[in-house]
């Protein structure tokens, strides 16, 4: 979860921070360019734009995926939590609900863990999705005009 944590600050990083440095150069030397109507001219133009939006997608699927994980590392709380109810339940006997209590607690509270990270890491994945879409729709428009 930590890591994934971490991808989604090195995409709101670089899209805030590096990339508009990046749009800027582009752009600056397209225009430093002295001719832009050619067919090697459009081909260099669409490499940089492609280039761009590998840049501005890098680590949206890794966040996915770690997003996915999360409920199962929840689930794999859930199963530990029951072990302990049931390893409670075979020593003590079902007679004690503070004991089982226990167990229970153990077994909730990762499972509430992973969907919550699960449901913010889904928001922002698909929010950071958005953006770079954006931002690579402006690049092509700055690179066009």
């Amino acid at each position: 979860v930590a890591v994934c944590w971490l991808l989604v600050m090195e995409r709101v990083i670089y899209l805030t921070t590096v990339f508009p440095g990046v749009k800027k150069q582009l752009c600056e030397q397209w225009q430093a360019r002295s001719e832009h109507h050619s067919w090697y001219a459009h081909q260099i133009r669409e490499g940089w734009i492609a280039k761009a939006q590998i840049e501005l997608r890098q680590n949206l699927s890794t966040i996915k995926l770690l997003v996915a994980v999360c409920p199962m590392l929840g689930l794999l709380g859930t199963v530990t939590g029951m072990i302990t109810v049931f390893d409670v339940m075979a020593s003590q006997g079902s007679s004690n609900p503070k004991l089982m209590a226990s167990g229970i607690s153990l077994a909730t509270l990762p499972t509430m863990a992973g969907m919550v990270a699960a449901l913010a890491g889904m928001f922002i994945h698909a929010r950071l999705s958005k953006v770079c879409e954006r931002k690579a729709t402006q690049l092509e428009q700055s690179l066009r005009s």
